[in-house]
This record gives C-alpha cells, structure tokens and sequence, in this order.
C-alpha cells in the first residue's frame, strides 16, 4: 500500500486520514497530531505563506515531554538570566540558539509569528548560524513566554552562550579577513601601475613618472608585507625555534627580500621593482589559508553549551519544601526532586521512589530503564514515570556527561598519518628551496656578482610554493560545497582522504539504521477481538504515559474512548477502566502471559488475553539499499548497538547486515572499534552522546543530523537530512576530490622541477616568475573549480 507523505514534515503518513489540517482551501495530511498542532497553530496565526516559501519540510513533532511539560519558567531567574541577557533600562536582548531550522522560510516563519507579539521589540533570525536575536520589553512579556512562543510553532530554543574558545576562533576570523581584504585591495591598485610599467608606456623621457608610481606602488606594499603578511612570518619563526621549516619560511623570505630590494631600488632609482608580485602572492597564499580555515570551521559545534543538556534549575528539597535554584549551585550531598517529564540536573542516587528513566541522551536508546532504591541516575536523562528524589553524587566536570566528553577529546587527540606525512614532505620542500636558494647565490655571487640577488629572488618567487599550498585547500572547499548541496557537512580536515581509504563500515541501531521512534508492526488477535476497538483501547490506557512506548499507540487514539482509574507500574505497564471495564496493557510478565521473546505488549480485559502489539523502531527508508551498495563496493559491515533485545538481530537481517554487537557501553564500542582497527580502517555511525567517544576514535565518523549535540561535534561528517544513501555519495565526491588533489599536487611539484633550473641559471627574470607562480597558481584553482560542475 502506496504512503501519502506529511505536509510539514514529509514523513509517511502511516495514520490514513486521521490527521489533517485546511491549508489553502485544501485538507492536508499530517503524520502524527504534533504535525497537525503545529501546522494548525502556523494557519491560525496568518502564516500560510510559510508552506508557499519553503524550501525544506517542516522538523517532525514528536519530542517525548509534552507540551504541558515543555515550561521555560526557569529561564525567568535573575541568576539564571545574568549569564546570557544584556538589559539596558526596560529592554533585555538574548540571543537564542534554535534547533530545526533548515530553510529561509523557517526564519520568515518564527520573525512574522513573533514580531506581532506583544512587549516584543524586534526579532531577527539568521539561517546560517540557526541563532536569532531578541529584543523586549521586560514589563510587558517574559523571556519564558517567547520561548514557549517559538516551541508552539514547531522549534525548540535556549539561550546562547559563546565560550571562550568559540570567542578567541570568530576574532581570530575576523582579523584574518580584514588581512586578505587588505592585500586584495592593495593588489589591485599596484597591478595597475605595473602593467603600465611592463608595458614601456614610460620612456626614458619619463624617468620621473616611472619613479613616482614606484614610490606609490611601494606606499601600497608596505601594508601588504607590514600587516598581511604577518601570519607567514610567526609561523615561520615558530617552525624555526621548534627545529623544523615550514613553507612560511621561504614564503617570509620571497616576500621580505622581495621589497626590500625593490625599496631599494626605488630609492637609487636603478634596478627593478617587484612590489606587484610581492603583493599578488601574498594575497594568494592568504587566500588559500581562507579558503582551508572556512572550510574548518563551517558547521562546528561547541561541545561547551551544556545547558541543552542539562537543566539549569532544579528543585532543591528544603525544609521549606521544593525551591527552584540554579542547578550550578547545587552540591553534593544536596537532596533534588525530579517530577515525571523533567530532566534530572546532576548525577545521583534515588533515595526515594522508583521510576523509569529515558537514558537516551546517554546510551542513544530510546527505552527506558528500570531505576529503584538506591540505583544511580544521570545528568541529562529523563524522568518518565514517577516523582523521586535524588541525593546529589557528583557535579560540573565529575558528571558522566562531562567523562563522555572527556574521553571523545582524548580519542580526538590522535593526529592522523596524512597530516605527518605532509608536514615531512613541506619540511624537505622548503630546505631544499632554500638550499638550492644559498648554492645559487654563492655560484652568483663568485662569477656574476651584480645579477646575484635577482636572480636568487628569481629563484625563491619561482619556486615559491603557493600552488603546492592551494592544491588541497581549493579542492576541499569546492568539495565542501557539493557535500553542503547535497546535504553533507564535513566537520573536520582530512575527510575526503580519510573516505577513500574506509575497509569496514560500523553502524549504531537506533537513530542510525532505524528512525529511532517505536511503531506498532504487527497485531495479534486472540478471543474474538477486534483489531480497530483494541487499538483505540490502547491508546486510551497508555494516553497517561511518557514511556516511548505510549508514543507507539497515539495514532490510535479515540477521542469517544477514554480510560479512567489509569495507574502505572514501574518496570511493567498501565492499567485503567474503559466502560467500566478494567484493562491492563503492559509486559508479558505484568498481565500473566508467556513471554515468546518479542519486543511486544499484551493487552488483557479482565485477565482475559486480547491482543499483543508487536513493536518495531522503523528502518531507515534508505537503510537496505544504501548497505546494499556498500557491500557491493567490497566494505565489511558491522552493527554495534547498545541495545541488548532481539531487535537488533532482526534489524540486522533485514537490513543484510551478518556482523553483530549488541548491549555494549560507550566504552564497549571504542574498544570494539579499536580492535577492528588493527585489521582495516573503521568509519563509525552514530547519533546518541554515548557514540561521541567511538566516533571521535574511529578513522572516520559519521553522525546523523537528528543526533545530538555532543554527537555532531565528534564526527568527520554530518548528514544533516538523515538519508544514508549520502554516505555512498560522499565516497564518490571524495574519490574524484582525491584525483583533483593529486593533478594539482602533480602540477604544482611539475612547475617547481620546470622553473627551478630556468631560474637557478638567470632564464627566468623575478616578475616572470612571479607571474608564473601566479598562473601556477590560478591553473590550481582552476583544476578544483571543476568539481563544483559535479552532479549528484
């Protein structure tokens, strides 16, 4: 049976007609009622033209604490507000960072919603860095209330806070530029006056026109080589005091011996001027290191924003009773009580009560587990069932979140061969250079002494090494741009080598090869039941529920059938009255069945058996074809899983996958992937924080857009529309990158083995080398530009 896809967000619409919403005179499908809510609050606030505009479907509805949960109350704390609102009078200004924008329209969405509201002064979003600024009026509306503003149309916001290390990189940034901008500039204003030079527009009558743009061309260098620069001569004497050369150190040298002579050349008013060349490829090599710093630092994501995943309140148990306090203020031995749907603050033990915690922003699984007396809990996850209260064990950088963190920085911290390799390489490089440099100066010098300088400055600009700099950087960049296309981000260097040296492919389940959202596969009937009143049955029971199994059942849901009487067991399931008639639906174990070993629920009435739902998290859309033809281009594969159900082993099958892991700890998996290293390169996917650290050890890592945060900043590369298939179509970019890198590393080392004796024996005049470094240079260029002619 053929699937209508949601209207906001494009998934299959799996629940018929059941979910609609009127937009432009026409009923269109929703998948689930978070879709319907979101689409209707979008139509009622005059928003139609959002689904005219977009360009990418809406983000599913389907977080796991309801709306009546979702409060921003805490944010409303003077001490919580201190660390990231600036107030000046009435006016308080955030900038907040939103999650599930992907488009234009999504920012034209949340602007045209907002503005109109009430005490709100202005509101501009940015689709780039997804953050938007706020500005209001604090009498008039609550920081809380534009919060829950923005989470009723469909995306989730919270406070920004830049650290320090983010600070010091977008400075750093902004220098950079300014450097670039000003060597562009002054390029261009001294190859004016030196095509007129080169050109004999100048006669020897106009000896003093020819000295005046001289002097003018110098004035334009000097910043050029005084400021520009710059960054070539620290590294330079860096490389130098730590006993290795680096290509800055004849860079520094070309660029400082090059306009020294040349201003002394102006000066005498004899000889020839090469400010132009200076200039030009200064501004060259400034360019490629641009080119190579964006395309490090496109999609990044700090790990420092911890809030998101943890609270920054809690509920202090006092004397007094509950009191809301900062959770940074917390301190072990301090008693907190989390209520059912509330993330719990810091790492501790239950001292009362018993509940089930969704752990899935540790382990990835949606589950959740079991927690008694006495039994440890953590930062991050969630309160599902039952009120308890928590003592506090351990706080800040002692938290398991903080150790998981920790421990993907430590795996990080491995440079890969590549990059050795081609710091040997530029170390040999440039003593080379400047041997040959030294030799021919000497030979010079000895026979020919008025022509020495030139032509070692011939010499050094010649073979000058910008080409060889622009080769990977220029490729990559116009490579990062197919991947942007194509909805892959690569978040770390490296990557396009790294992708086609891959032997075994290892997958995380949930979130990875499955959607990580439980649906009812299969109904089993048993006494005459029927299917339609069973459903509706138990979607009444399990209405009370945050368990992700409730989830599974809310499609079913009769707004004539409703249960009352409804409690919870802990570990087990639901039971209420429906028609004055008690149900229980729940585990095998909780209504008196035989256990057949399935992920599965039973529903009873009365002790009498009705039906079992078999419950399945869906497979990626994608999954079966994309491991289809990974196995078909020769790479083993691998499930490594945290879940220890039989569901592994049946997605595994289904998807075609032999190889299988299951039950294994974050710490489990690094060590797995490890292993598997010592026999072949490991590329790893994943997208819970329990995966940072495996990702962040793996050759090479790939995390899914929907994953978290922590998750996104370990891996080499993100698929931001969560579509597998990417992954083969990133191989493919990567190995036609790899072939354009290496025709530009063949023409660059070709052009330096050419010049090199042309210039060594006084062929080569210093601006026709510099011009050939030049057209060396745009030839590179040139070469990557065409994979950006590349279709996928």
């Amino acid at each position: 049976m053929k699937h209508c896809d949601c209207f906001h967000c494009g998934e299959p619409v799996q629940t018929g007609s059941q979910f609609t919403t009127r937009i432009n005179d026409s009923d269109e499908l929703m998948c689930c009622p978070g879709c319907q809510a979101v689409s209707q609050a979008i139509i009622d606030a005059g928003l139609t033209n959002y689904y005219k505009f977009r360009t990418e479907p809406g983000s599913k509805q389907t977080a796991l604490v309801p709306d009546e949960l979702s409060t921003f109350s805490a944010f409303d704390l003077p001490e919580i507000q201190q660390d990231f609102v600036y107030s000046k009078s009435d006016i308080s200004t955030v900038s907040l960072s939103i999650d599930g924008i992907t488009c234009a329209a999504c920012a034209w969405l949340i602007e045209h919603k907002l503005k109109h509201i009430a005490g709100i002064q202005s509101i501009v979003v940015n689709t780039t860095t997804e953050r938007a600024q706020v500005s209001w009026l604090t009498d008039q509306i609550k920081l809380s209330d534009i919060l829950n503003h923005i989470s009723q149309i469909g995306y989730q916001a919270a406070p920004y806070q830049v650290d320090e290390q983010e600070k010091q990189s977008k400075e750093s940034s902004r220098k950079f530029l300014l450097r670039l901008g000003l060597a562009g500039f002054a390029t261009m204003q001294v190859m004016m006056f030196a095509l007129a030079l080169y050109a004999d527009f100048f006669t020897d009558l106009d000896i003093e026109y020819r000295d005046y743009f001289r002097w003018v061309s110098m004035i334009f260098a000097a910043p050029v080589v005084f400021y520009s620069a710059q960054p070539f001569y620290f590294s330079a004497i860096r490389s130098m005091f730590s006993g290795r050369l680096n290509m800055d150190v004849s860079v520094s040298i070309a660029i400082l011996g090059a306009y020294v002579a040349s201003c002394i050349a102006t000066v005498n008013g004899t000889g020839e001027v090469y400010f132009e060349s200076v200039s030009m490829f200064t501004f060259f090599l400034l360019l490629g290191r641009y080119f190579e710093q964006n395309a490090r630092q496109k999609a990044s994501v700090s790990s420092s924003n911890l809030h998101k995943l943890i609270p920054i309140t809690a509920q202090l148990v006092t004397e007094a009773g509950p009191e809301e306090v900062p959770a940074k203020r917390l301190k072990i031995g301090d008693v907190i009580l989390v209520k059912p749907g509330e993330v719990i603050a810091a790492d501790g033990v239950i001292l009362e009560g018993e509940t089930c915690v969704n752990e899935a922003m540790l382990t990835g699984e949606q589950m959740p587990v079991l927690k008694a007396l006495n039994q440890e809990v953590f930062a991050g996850t969630i309160n599902v069932d039952h009120p308890v209260k928590v003592e506090v064990t351990a706080i800040g950088q002692d938290q398991l979140v903080a150790e998981i963190i920790r421990l993907q920085e430590a795996a990080s911290n491995n440079k890969p061969k590549v990059a050795l390799y081609v710091d040997t390489i530029s170390n040999y490089f440039t003593w080379t250079i400047l041997a040959i440099a030294l030799m021919t100066y000497i030979v010079w010098r000895i026979y020919w002494p008025e022509d020495a300088f030139w032509v070692t400055l011939a010499v050094l600009v010649a073979t000058c090494p910008c080409a060889l700099a622009l080769a990977t950087p220029t490729a990559v960049t116009c490579a990062t741009g197919i991947f942007t296309r194509i909805g892959v981000i690569a978040r770390k260097p490296g990557v396009f080598e790294k992708l086609t040296n891959i032997e075994q492919v290892v997958f995380d389940k949930t979130g990875t090869l499955t959607c990580g959202t439980l649906t009812v596969e299969d109904v089993t009937l048993y006494n005459q039941a029927i299917k339609r009143e069973v459903l509706s049955i138990a979607a009444a029971l399990e209405s009370a529920s945050l368990h992700p199994i409730a989830r599974a059942f809310e499609p079913f849901r009769r707004s004539e059938i409703q249960a009352t009487e409804q409690q919870s067991t802990v570990g087990g399931g639901l039971s209420g009255v429906i028609g004055g008639v008690k149900y229980q639906i729940g585990s095998a174990e909780f209504v008196g069945v035989d256990n057949d070993l399935s992920q599965s629920v039973y529903l009873t009435q009365e002790g009498l058996l009705l039906a079992k739902f078999t419950l399945v998290d869906a497979i990626r859309e994608d999954a079966v074809d994309t491991v289809k033809t990974l196995k078909s281009n020769g790479y083993k594969l691998t499930i490594a899983s945290g879940d220890s159900s039989i569901h592994v082993d049946e997605i595994a099958r289904r998807v075609g996958i032999d190889e299988v892991y299951k039950g294994l700890k974050p710490s489990d998996k690094l060590s797995l992937v490890q292993k598997l290293q010592t026999k072949r390169s490991v590329v790893m996917f994943g997208d819970g924080i329990n995966d940072a650290p495996v990702l962040a050890g793996a050759n090479l890592s790939v995390a899914m857009g929907s994953g978290s945060a922590i998750t996104k900043n370990s891996a080499d590369l993100i698929l931001l529309g969560d579509q597998l298939s990417r992954f083969n179509d990133a191989v493919d970019v990567a190995k036609l990158t790899n072939r354009v890198i290496k025709q530009n590393l063949y023409w660059a080392l070709g052009y330096n083995l050419f010049i090199i004796p042309l210039a060594v024996t006084g062929h080569v005049l210093p601006y026709i080398a510099a011009l050939g470094m030049s057209a060396s240079s745009l030839i590179v260029v040139a070469n990557s530009l065409r994979l950006l002619r590349v279709r996928l």
